[in-house]
């Protein structure tokens, strides 16, 4: 049986009118690590991501990573993970909410096939754009994962860098510090951190635009020459960046990646 396409919208579809958006940007714009982390591993809060990756004519690591950074931020914006219209909590906001107000980590694994399928019957955004797909899964405690996730792999397969063209004028790029080798699944979690970061760090006005879109970014490998200017906006409040905590594969403190607006 092939692999089917699934997407919850096409993007501009979804109404983000609704008037508990602001409160779902502001869980965004107050940060995160609110409290430390649980003495007990297996309540770790984590966001699965899971990449789409056939085995035939698998996307581009760009396009990938792109849609991964998709799925996280429509999730984090998802009218579930907020109140609802009578300021009920909404299905995924106690999930969400203890997620967000701890260490922001996130897992990214892989798919194809039944197994892929399967993912979409878990609680989660899939974004399909040009045939890349990746879903973002409601956070939770890392011992209570869903076996439909847990079963799929971490590792073991990666896609070659591209060369995609420049990135398309207006659009947010998420460029990745290229030197630093991350494997797709830890940079798929570090573009997904920094689309957060640049939609927390927009107005909600803002924010409810780049939604309308569909959240539209591109992600890009930085040189050495590129990197160096993008720091330099960094360092000027010009362009956000994600600092990892070290937990795999780079070292504490390590800016993985650098989220640019387009009026940078």
């Amino acid at each position: 049986m092939p692999d089917l396409p699934h997407t919850e919208e096409e993007p501009g579809e979804r109404s983000w009118d609704d008037p508990a958006f602001e409160q779902r940007h502001a869980v965004l714009a107050r940060g995160y690590g609110h409290r430390p982390d649980p003495e007990d591993p297996a309540l770790v809060q984590a966001m699965p991501i899971v990449l789409h990756i056939p085995k035939v004519d698998p996307p581009a690591r760009s396009a990938l990573l792109e849609v991964a950074a998709i799925a996280t931020v429509e999730l984090c914006f998802d009218p579930r993970v907020g109140p609802g219209p009578d300021g009920e909590p909404g299905p995924w906001q106690q999930r969400f909410l203890a997620w967000n107000d701890a260490r922001i980590r996130k897992v990214a694994r892989r798919a194809r096939g039944a197994h892929w399928r399967a993912a979409q019957e878990v609680d989660g955004v899939t974004v399909d754009r040009a045939g890349a797909q990746a879903r973002a899964f409601v956070p939770g405690p890392v011992g209570e994962l869903d076996p439909r996730i847990s079963r799929l792999q971490i590792g073991g397969t990666d896609l070659p860098h591209d060369d995609p063209p420049p990135p398309p004028p207006g659009l947010p790029v998420l460029w990745i510090q290229r030197d630093l080798e991350m494997t797709l699944g830890k940079a798929a979690a570090q573009v997904g951190h920094a689309s957060m970061l640049y939609a927390g760090a927009l107005t909600a006005e803002a924010a409810r635009d780049w939604a309308a879109a569909g959240f539209p970014c591109a992600v890009r490998d930085a040189d050495a020459e590129t990197w160096r200017e993008l720091l330099a906006l960094v360092d000027a409040g010009k362009a956000v960046a994600v600092r990892d905590a070290g937990f795999t594969e780079v070292a504490p403190g390590s800016v993985t990646v650098v989220a640019v607006g387009p009026a940078a």
